[in-house]
Parts: C-alpha cells; structure tokens; sequence
C-alpha cells in the first residue's frame, strides 16, 4: 500500500514500474544497469475518488498520455532504490495536490470610489501626456 493520506492510498497492484538505462554522467554505469524509473498510475482504473482524478489529470496534464496514464521518470539518483522512492514520493506529493479543493471564486464588483480613483488617474495620465505633446501633433 502506498499511504497518500490517512484516509487515502493506492494499492501497489494499481502502479507499474519499469526499470530503463538512464541518460547523462555515469560512466560505464549508465550503459549497464538500468537504474532510472518509469512509474505509472492508470488514473481512470485507479482507486482514487472521481473529483481527485479530475484535478489529477489538470495539474499533471503533460505527462499523462491520450489513455490517462499518468508516468513519471525519476533518474535523478545512481541506485534503482534512491530513484524508485523519488517517484513514488513525487506521485504522492502530485495526488495531495489534486486532494485540495480550489477555492471557488466569487464576482466581485468594484466599488464606486475605485471606479472613481481609476477614472481620476486615466485623466491625470491623459493630461500629463496631452502637456508633453508638440504643437504639431496637435494641429
């Protein structure tokens, strides 16, 4: 079980990892062992709740494919453990981000003082621009 919060967390079954030779420095090391992780969540076939799964696919949009899964690569570390464990943390810290409800916005309508302000400053500005004009321009 992976433990999102302590009400919510996924079932191992539910994530598949793949283990790839990963890029950059490393020496003969990045050429033998595969040591970077390819982590992916199903999001329609998880078990996580429907409003969850919408927020998901919002805030990680560029990294689920066209069929809704999720995957994240974690190659930041030598060893298969360190990456495997970044993955994991990263998908449970993007799963706390779509938990949180976004605040819903309410209209607001601009008081009458501020509607007043703001059409006394376009003046002045307008004034101020009119006084730095040449004779020509306004003729």
């Amino acid at each position: 079980m992976l433990t999102i919060t302590r009400t919510l967390s996924l079932d191992e079954s539910e994530l598949s990892e793949t283990f790839i030779r990963a890029s950059g420095p490393g020496g003969q090391n990045v050429n033998k062992v595969a040591t970077a992780v390819q982590l992916r969540l199903d999001i329609p076939r998880s078990s996580l709740p429907l409003p969850v799964q919408e927020r998901l696919l919002n805030i990680a949009a560029s990294r689920i494919s066209a069929d809704g899964i999720l995957t994240i690569d974690a190659r930041r570390f030598r060893t298969q453990e360190q990456n495997r464990a970044d993955a994991r943390e990263r998908l449970i810290e993007l799963i706390r981000r779509a938990l949180e409800k976004p605040k819903t916005r309410r209209a607001t309508k601009p008081s009458r003082a501020a509607q007043e302000r703001r059409l006394e400053q376009k003046r002045a500005r307008s004034k101020l621009k009119q006084t730095r004009r040449t004779k020509s321009a306004v003729e």
